[in-house]
């Protein structure tokens, strides 16, 4: 059982940026790989980035590459998503989710394990 919880969400201006930060209560973290969703209102859940176990490899869904990075720090048990050049179109919440699949992955499927969700409102 591995419990995740985000934080950093909130309001800002268009063009600006946020950090999300997603804590998980697992020793084992590392044994994760690490994926961040969003879902806006009305629509479904959608992959947003992932990222691997030791943190060498991650991607992205085309409309954040260049703007948004995962990063981790597995001696926190921590992962980030840093987002720049914020757009109103990247309002939603934002959840943070655990896999034990190897290969990083979009599928919603594959994480087994989700948190809370933070709300991420960017106004233009």
């Amino acid at each position: 059982q591995v419990l995740l919880v985000e934080s950093g969400g909130g309001l800002v201006q268009a063009g600006g940026s946020l950090r999300l930060s997603c804590a998980a209560s697992s020793q084992t973290f590392s044994n994760y790989a690490m994926g961040w969703f969003r879902q806006a209102p009305g629509k479904e859940r959608e992959f947003v980035g992932a990222i691997g176990r030791s943190g060498d490899t991650t991607n992205y869904v085309d409309s954040v590459k260049g703007r948004f990075t995962i990063f981790r720090d597995n001696a926190k048990n921590t992962v980030y998503l840093q987002m720049n050049s914020l757009k109103p179109e990247d309002t939603a919440v934002y959840y943070c989710a655990a896999s034990t699949i190897r290969t990083l992955t979009s599928l919603r499927r594959a994480y087994a394990y989700w948190g809370q969700g933070t709300q991420v409102t960017v106004s233009s």
